[in-house]
């Protein structure tokens, strides 16, 4: 069903956002040739895309579940793509703009912005782990409910984190960090020590953003244990499902060579 979702303002604080964690996606319109782009090949630009969308579909409908005292939020850019998102995100979402800036200051500037509208708390998500559970979610915001200050991190398998959470902002969590590197969770613990920040982690994830990442993600959701795993990501799953049903396994998914031992 098409929705259109309430656009919150940090200019605008709002009651309702009180006593809530933010569970925010950063998130980038998800057009042909601008998402994904590592993924292209073995997908096309459109199917890179659409993969995209079927990652905020799944993302979104786990954090939708998460329930009382937590909000969804698509944190978007560019301004103006707001239309993007209305058969994407669950109802009960909002949009919030991000600010320009480098990945960094996006980052802060999302976590000031939500502040800003009135949450208690902050958690910034990335857009490229669909396995991620609700669980995962439901358990930063049940941490960040407690009294004392920290910060959650999800770490990811490449050496990054899929979700940062916050009590308050602390700028510096950001400052010189190395983006898109495996030294970016280390870095950030390194970060967080200085500034005497209790950590807590939550279960590891993993980002899907590069091919031997799609081969895995593919393992999980249609492999031999994918009856394990039957209500995670659904939208990703039928997706890549599709694909392979038509153009068969090598198209997205090749199998491993078998390497055999000398004796």
């Amino acid at each position: 069903m098409s929705v259109t979702h309430r656009v919150i303002s940090p200019h605008d604080s709002d009651s309702a956002a009180a006593g809530c964690c933010a569970l925010a996606i950063m998130t980038k319109a998800p057009r042909a040739g601008q998402v994904k782009t590592r993924l292209t090949p073995p997908l096309t630009p459109g199917e890179a895309a659409a993969l995209n969308i079927c990652f905020l579909r799944d993302i979104s409908a786990a954090i939708a579940r998460v329930g009382a005292n937590a909000s969804g939020i698509g944190c978007y850019t560019p301004v103006g793509a707001e239309e993007a998102y209305r058969e994407i995100f669950p109802e009960n979402f909002q949009l919030i703009a991000q600010r320009d800036g480098n990945f960094g200051e996006r980052l802060i500037f999302a976590a000031q912005d939500l502040f800003a509208v009135g949450f208690a708390s902050v958690c910034l998500i990335n857009s490229d782990s669909p396995t991620v559970p609700t669980s995962a979610f439901a358990q930063a915001a049940k941490i960040l409910s407690s009294p004392k200050d920290c910060v959650v991190l999800g770490p990811s398998d490449d050496g990054g984190y899929y979700l940062i959470g916050l009590k308050q902002q602390h700028r510096q969590l950001f400052a010189g960090i190395d983006w898109s590197t495996d030294r970016v969770f280390a870095q950030t613990l390194q970060r967080a020590a200085e500034l005497r920040l209790n950590v807590r982690l939550l279960p590891p994830g993993y980002d899907v953003d590069d091919c031997a990442a799609l081969r895995r993600l593919c393992d999980d959701l249609l492999g031999p244990n994918a009856s394990e795993k039957k209500n995670t990501a659904p939208a990703t799953r039928e997706f890549l499902g599709e694909i392979i049903a038509c153009e068969g396994r090598a198209r997205i998914w090749p199998v491993e060579p078998v390497t055999l031992s000398a004796r």
